[in-house]
């Protein structure tokens, strides 16, 4: 019984990492840098409108400062478009 459930463990392992690698290959990375334009994906519910009809991205918004690979301070442009 034991041998089985190595031979699990190890099957597990080798279907974990195929799926890492194939999760990589097709994952990209954005490089925001001070000064750029970027929209925000917020996605709050709004009374009386389907889901399927709300807009979730807000914006343009200027990257301020990168603080981490991860997380960027934004600042609401002076135009702002609703879409």
């Amino acid at each position: 019984m034991e041998e089985m459930h190595q031979l699990a463990r190890e099957r597990i392992g080798m279907a974990s990492e195929k799926m890492k690698t194939r999760y990589d290959a097709r994952a990209n990375g954005h490089d925001f840098h001070e000064g750029d334009k970027v929209w925000l994906w917020n996605p709050k519910r709004r009374k009386g409108l389907s889901p399927k009809l709300q807009t979730n991205w807000e914006g343009p918004y200027t990257v301020l400062k990168r603080l981490n690979d991860v997380v960027v301070r934004i600042q609401k442009s002076n135009t702002q478009n609703r879409r």
